[in-house]
C-alpha cells in the first residue's frame, strides 16, 4: 500500500463557492476509490493566493515537508489545478510523488475502464495531460546540434522529440476511437428501430445509479460505495414492474470540476443520454452537497444538448439514510412535484411511484405516421432509415410512401430536418 496525504487549497482569489471540508471529504473518497493507496491524512491549506512557483508558500512548504516526512508519506494528492512547474518543484522539495485533481481521476478512469472505447478514451486523456506536463528536466540535451561540428541549426530538444511522440500516439488513437465510435453507432442506429424507449440514468457519482440499475435488470454492475465505480456504459433490455418494456442505461456519473481532457474524452460515452426517450437523474438526497451536485448534473446536461423535448424524471436516492423528521419534510415536498420522488435503490422504498411515473411518461410516445417523399428527399430517407422502426416503404410516382413508428422527439428531429432541406 502506497502512502498518501490528500490536500485541498483553500485559495481566497479562487472565491470558491464549495465548503471546503466538503471538498476534503470527496477528494478523499476519490483517493480511495484507487486500489493500493492508504489514506493517511487529509488536510485543507489556506492560502491568500497561489504561488507561482510551488503553489504554497516557502514556510507552508517546510512545514508540510516536516509532516510528510515524519508520517513516511510517498504519494501527495492536491485536490485542484497544479503547473507543470509547481509539481516538478514540489516533488523535488518533498522527495515524493504529486498527482493533481486531473491526475488522480485519470488514474481511476485507466484503472476502471473495460471496454475498448473506455481503454481508448483514458488513454487519449492522459496523453492529452501528459503533453502539458513536459517541463525542461532535459537541460544537457537542450542544444542537440543538427549536423556535424558546427554545421547546421540546433537539433530538437528533448522536450519537443517528447511532445512529437505523443502527438503521434494521439493521432493513432483518435483513428482507433473513429472505429470503435462507428460501431457504437451501428448499435444505436439498430435499437432505434427496436420499439422500446430508452431510459438513461444519469446523476452525480455514488449517488446510486448503478445500484437502482441493478435492482431493475439483476445485472451485476459494480455498484460500490465509491466514486466512478462505473464508467462503462451499460445497457440492458428490462421489464419494469408495470409491465412496461425498456432499454436502460448505466452512465458514468459526474463530477465538479472533471478534468477538460476528460469532458472531450468521454463525450462519446456520455453521447448514450442524447439518445434517451427518458433521463432520471437519481441524487444522493443525503449527501450536504445535493443541491450543488444537482446544479453540476443539469450543467453537464445542457452542455451536451439534452433539449426541452426529452423528458426527466428525479429519484431522491438515499432516503433510508436520513433522519425520520427529514425525510418527512423532503417526501412532502416531493409529493408536490409530479417529477420528483423520494425513495432508495437500495430497500426499494419509494420506488413503485418512480416506476409508474416513468411508465405514464413512456406509454404511447411510439406511434405510427405516414410519410410521402419525393425523389429528391434523399436524405430524409436515410435519416428515418437510420433512426427510426420502418414498418413498410412503398414507391409512388412521384417518390417513396413510407410507415413509420416513431416517438415525438423523433418526428420533431425529421421536421428539422426537413425544414433545413
Amino acid at each position: 500500500m502506497t502512502r498518501a496525504l490528500v490536500l485541498h487549497p483553500d485559495i481566497r482569489t479562487t472565491g470558491a463557492a464549495r465548503d471546503p471540508e466538503n471538498a476534503l471529504a470527496e477528494a478523499i473518497a476519490l483517493a480511495q476509490a484507487l486500489p493500493g493507496l492508504e489514506i493517511v491524512d487529509g488536510l485543507i491549506v489556506r492560502l491568500p493566493r497561489a504561488h507561482a512557483g510551488m503553489l504554497f508558500g516557502s514556510g507552508k512548504v517546510a512545514e508540510l515537508g516536516a509532516s510528510i516526512k515524519a508520517a513516511g508519506i510517498e504519494l501527495v494528492l492536491v485536490d485542484g489545478p497544479v503547473t507543470p512547474v509547481q509539481q516538478r518543484n514540489l516533488e523535488r522539495e518533498w522527495d515524493v510523488k504529486l498527482l493533481d485533481r486531473t491526475g488522480l481521476i485519470l488514474e481511476i478512469f485507466a484503472d476502471r475502464a473495460r471496454t475498448r472505447e473506455g481503454v481508448l478514451q483514458v488513454e487519449l486523456a492522459a496523453l492529452s495531460y501528459q503533453r502539458t506536463r513536459l517541463v525542461r528536466a532535459w537541460t544537457h540535451l537542450e542544444r542537440q546540434r543538427g549536423g556535424l561540428g558546427f554545421v547546421g541549426g540546433p537539433g530538437e530538444t528533448q522536450i519537443e522529440a517528447d511532445r512529437r511522440a505523443i502527438d503521434t500516439q494521439m493521432v493513432r488513437l483518435r483513428r482507433q476511437l473513429a472505429k470503435v465510435s462507428k460501431t457504437r453507432e451501428l448499435h444505436r442506429a439498430a435499437r432505434r428501430k427496436v420499439p422500446f424507449p430508452v431510459v438513461a440514468l444519469v446523476g452525480y457519482t455514488n449517488a446510486g445509479k448503478s445500484t437502482l440499475f441493478n435492482r431493475l435488470t439483476g445485472a451485476e454492475v459494480l455498484a460500490k460505495d465509491m466514486l466512478f465505480a462505473t464508467l462503462d456504459p451499460t445497457m440492458r433490455a428490462v421489464r419494469l414492474p408495470t409491465g412496461k418494456e425498456v432499454i436502460l442505461s448505466d452512465t458514468v456519473g459526474f463530477i465538479s470540476d472533471l478534468p477538460t481532457q476528460l469532458v472531450a474524452a468521454f463525450r462519446a460515452t456520455l453521447e448514450e443520454v442524447l439518445e434517451a426517450d427518458l433521463i432520471v437523474h437519481v441524487r444522493d438526497i443525503a449527501h450536504s452537497e445535493t443541491e450543488e451536485q444537482a446544479r453540476n448534473v443539469r450543467d453537464i446536461l445542457a452542455d451536451l444538448g439534452v433539449g426541452p423535448e426529452t423528458a426527466q424524471i428525479e429519484l431522491w436516492n438515499k432516503a433510508d439514510l436520513l433522519p425520520e423528521a427529514q425525510a418527512e419534510a423532503l417526501s412532502r415536498r416531493a409529493d408536490a412535484q409530479a417529477d420528483i420522488h423520494l425513495g432508495s435503490a437500495v430497500t426499494g422504498q419509494g420506488l413503485e411511484a418512480l416506476f409508474a411515473a416513468m411508465t405514464d411518461l413512456l406509454d404511447d410516445q411510439r406511434h405510427e405516421a405516414e410519410l410521402d417523399l419525393d425523389f429528391t428527399e434523399g436524405r430524409a430517407r436515410a435519416w428515418l432509415h437510420a433512426h427510426v422502426q420502418v414498418a413498410n416503404e412503398t414507391e409512388t410516382e412521384t417518390g417513396h410512401r413510407i410507415q413509420v413508428l416513431w416517438t415525438d422527439r423523433q418526428k420533431h428531429q425529421f421536421d428539422t430536418l426537413r425544414d433545413q432541406s
